[in-house]
């Protein structure tokens, strides 16, 4: 039995859903070891929402990525990584769908974390023409995602801890983002940031994204995820504000991204304002006070948005 670690674990405490899965997982991995003709060869890893158990088989090394079968997100996964076939992407080897189980080629470990910011945004941005291939018809729509939580907004409390500038603008910016009429959609990675970049399988492709969360959409929508992560790094002289640093990754990932500032500065702001909403909502689902957590996450949320903004 595979020791599920301490981080991962300790997600039960997020619901009955969760810790079922939890106790699940040890025997799952078992059989799909078993069942694949693989064997452990290192120590397990996690992501939030999933198991990484570094693994050996008949081809070689690989990566047995075991996720929560509760998350949406990642239900489609395999067909993301199928369609990029390697090209600036982990390969994926072998998928069970229903199981959440994906073998993946062995890359890495290092990641964009150690990277100067703007050089680890340069190397983001210099991916986003090889994932940013013709969308897949199964894959969720952004703008249906995007049109439940503008709908959701609608019913938002004028007392909720979130500007209502900000939330009348980020409202009013939707209709011209989801108007028809514009660049095809393309498969969006979806989580696109340092964490999701791992140093790749040869000095000709020297980093490879993983763990997307795809959706068929404008690629504008991709930036956010390098300005929300790693904002503790930002402000740390009297000549550098956490605005300029910002600002700083925003334009790096516009100009080397080939991406239309003013398009992507709106769905910046339209992003930050949901991921704001979806923390209020959970809060007034169960009934309780925002946790500080919750609190420093929403004002994060608003630094980005008003940051990328003249």
């Amino acid at each position: 039995m595979i020791d599920v670690p301490a981080g991962l674990a300790d997600r039960r405490r997020l619901g009955e859903d969760w810790a079922a899965w939890l106790d699940r997982l040890p025997a799952l991995t078992s059989t799909l070891l078993a069942e694949w003709s693989l064997r452990p060869d290192g120590d397990p890893l996690h992501g939030f929402c999933s198991l990484v158990l570094p693994v050996r088989g008949p081809d070689g090394p690989a990566a047995l990525k075991v996720s929560f079968d509760g998350d949406d997100e990642s239900a489609l996964e395999h067909l993301a990584l199928r369609r990029w076939d390697g090209t600036g992407a982990v390969r994926l080897l072998r998928a069970d769908p229903r199981r959440r189980a994906l073998l993946l080629e062995r890359i890495g470990p290092h990641d964009l974390g150690d990277a100067w910011d703007v050089e680890a945004c340069e190397v983001v941005a210099g991916l986003y023409a090889g994932v940013h291939v013709p969308a897949l018809p199964q894959l969720t729509t952004l703008a249906s995602v995007v049109e439940r939580d503008d709908a959701r907004l609608g019913d938002l409390p004028r007392d909720a801890p979130l500007p209502r500038r900000l939330v009348e603008q980020a409202r009013s910016l939707t209709p011209d983002l989801l108007a028809p009429g514009g660049e095809d959609p393309v498969l969006l990675h979806g989580d696109l940031h340092y964490g999701n970049v791992l140093a790749g399988r040869s000095e000709a492709e020297p980093w490879l994204v993983i763990d997307p969360k795809p959706l068929a959409g404008d690629r504008h929508y991709e930036p956010a995820p390098m300005l929300w992560n790693r904002m503790d790094e930002l402000g740390g002289s009297a000549y550098d504000s956490v605005r300029d640093g910002l600002r700083r990754r925003f334009h790096t990932l516009v100009d080397v991204g080939g991406l239309d500032e003013h398009r992507a500065r709106d769905w910046v702001v339209v992003r930050m304002v949901h991921n704001a909403l979806w923390t209020i909502d959970d809060a007034r689902a169960q009934d309780r006070a925002l946790e500080r957590g919750e609190r420093d996450w929403i004002t994060r949320c608003v630094t980005v948005a008003k940051a990328v903004q003249d």
